[in-house]
């Protein structure tokens, strides 16, 4: 058995370079606490060159020149931590999170499929390289040795069987995430390795502190067997992104977009998931007339920001973040909010990939992904509720329908049948043609339409149809099938008609001929 630990240093500041790469060429120091005394809690390595400490407060930060001050994103940290989450979860389903900045996993049996243990490390590293976090691992058949390592040791660390000590040894003891009480005892017994923890006897270790004393001693001789406390499976993604200065205008939207798709792309494809659908949620900056509320004389209260939201279905799950960000950009290019973004927030519904197979003598589909792009513009042309398949409406009335959205089915169509079979169809007029009807008593006799004259051979009817007459807009029509003969043409026709009508128009219309 073998457990990896995975840690990200510096979290705080990865959390925030990991939405806004940018900032990692610059000097960046984080703060947090109550106003108006902020203190620096996380730097980078540029921010430390310059001087800037942890615990400095925020006016002797901004004295050193170039330096960004950010407040801590918590948001930001949580989709970080939610895709670190999702790294460990696309090697193995036995995780436990440890830490907003440590995960352990269980990775027995993967050498079968991954190679060594070096190996598996590695593609650890890579896989949290794609997902914008550079990590730590440790893999050792002792999880909390693994842990300790990890966070101690750059890069990916192997620890040989029966070697756990000896990597531990030269560790600091504040490495075993202490007690503020414990890190003061063993400051003052002078403590400060883990070996010298480790040569302490147990029994007079376990009087002076406790049992959380012994605990401490086996991990720091290598012996903190223990069990992992396994995580939930998690099936929420989530990207949010916080703006300084409001965007307006789509091409720089368009910019922040298309790098918080690509993370959920990542993200999803290291859990072999696509997504189904998006949900956009816009954070509006108020104007400022409406900033404040004047409808009191004696209160003036702020309003809340307004919210945009919207959602983009696709008819396939796809991770393709180039085509999403397509249709996100027509979406907003016909329903582009009112006021200036300030925060961004993605929501992806994840799916299983499409998976199909194709026959021999079926003819192919279109590609879903560009048929749905096609749509998209031209949805964007003529409206978004002129543009899907039409579908029957539980009702008589002739040509009720609506538009639902195009989807391409699931399955190839089944091949043709060899068998022939004879069927009659029939070709609607849209919109039915206005003809004048001679009656004979009640049945038709003549009918004149689109400049012919035909006389009535068969005719079966009427077939009375209505409905509706709860709305403002009832229906009611008598229809016939009617075989008309076209005596007057050259050379003489015959044909077979649907005709109606309509008792609120008092008009004949002709709905189509049957082929």
């Amino acid at each position: 058995m073998a457990f990896g630990a995975i840690f990200v240093p510096n979290f705080t500041v990865q959390a925030v370079l990991r939405s806004e790469p940018e900032l990692g060429v610059r000097p960046l120091a984080l703060i947090d606490g109550p106003p108006p005394t902020y203190r620096v809690v996380s730097l980078n390595h540029l921010a430390a060159l310059l001087g800037v400490t942890v615990g400095m407060t925020k006016a002797a930060a901004t004295q050193f020149p170039g330096v960004e001050i950010r407040p801590i994103a918590k948001v930001q940290e949580v989709a970080a931590h939610s895709a670190l989450l999702d790294v460990a979860w696309s090697f193995s389903p036995r995780v436990e999170n440890a830490a907003p900045d440590t995960v352990l996993v269980d990775l027995s049996g993967l050498t079968t499929l991954l190679g060594s243990y070096e190996n598996i490390a590695m593609t650890i590293v890579s896989k949290c390289s794609e997902v914008g976090l550079t990590v730590q691992v440790a893999v050792s058949v002792n999880v909390e040795t693994a842990r300790v390592v990890a966070r101690s040791l750059p890069g990916a660390t192997v620890i040989p069987q029966g070697h756990e000590a000896k990597y531990l040894e030269t560790l600091p003891v504040t490495m075993l995430s202490l007690s503020q009480e414990l890190s003061e005892v063993f400051e003052r017994w002078g403590v400060k390795t883990c070996k010298a923890l480790a040569s302490l006897p147990v029994i007079s270790l376990s009087e002076c502190v406790g049992q959380e004393g012994v605990r401490l001693h086996a991990i720091a001789s290598g012996k903190g067997m223990r069990s992992l406390v396994v995580a939930e499976l998690a099936h929420s993604f989530e990207e949010s992104l916080e703006l300084d200065d409001a965007v307006e205008e789509l091409e720089p939207l368009s910019f922040l977009l298309g790098r918080l798709l690509d993370q959920l792309c990542v993200r999803l494809v290291a859990r072999s998931l696509a997504i189904r659908a998006v949900h956009l949620q816009f954070e509006l900056e108020p104007a400022f007339e409406d900033a404040f509320d004047s409808t009191s004389v004696f209160v003036r209260t702020r309003q809340f920001p307004g919210i945009y939201a919207c959602t983009l279905e696709l008819p396939v799950p796809s991770r393709d973040s180039k085509l999403l960000l397509k249709l996100v950009r027509l979406r907003l290019q016909s329903t582009l909010p009112k006021a200036p973004i300030q925060k961004i927030r993605l929501t992806a519904e994840p799916a299983h990939t499409r998976v199909t197979q194709g026959g021999l003598f079926v003819p192919e589909v279109p590609d879903p992904e560009k048929l749905e792009l096609t749509i998209a513009r031209i949805a964007n042309v003529v409206g978004e509720n002129n543009v899907g398949s039409p579908q029957l409406l539980d009702s008589h009335r002739p040509d009720s329908f609506r538009m639902q959205r195009f989807s391409v089915p699931s399955t190839p169509s089944p091949a043709l049948e060899t068998k022939s079979e004879t069927k009659i169809a029939f070709r609607a007029y849209r919109p039915p043609v206005l003809a004048k009807i001679k009656l004979r008593g009640a049945r038709p006799i003549h009918a004149d339409f689109l400049g012919r004259f035909g006389d009535v051979i068969h005719a079966s009817g009427p077939w009375r149809t209505s409905g509706d007459w709860w709305e403002d807009d009832p229906w009611q029509q008598d229809a016939w099938d009617l075989e008309l003969a076209f005596p007057y043409e050259t050379p003489p026709a015959q044909g077979l008609y649907r005709i109606c009508f309509d008792s609120r128009q008092k008009k004949w219309f002709v709905q189509g001929a049957y082929d």
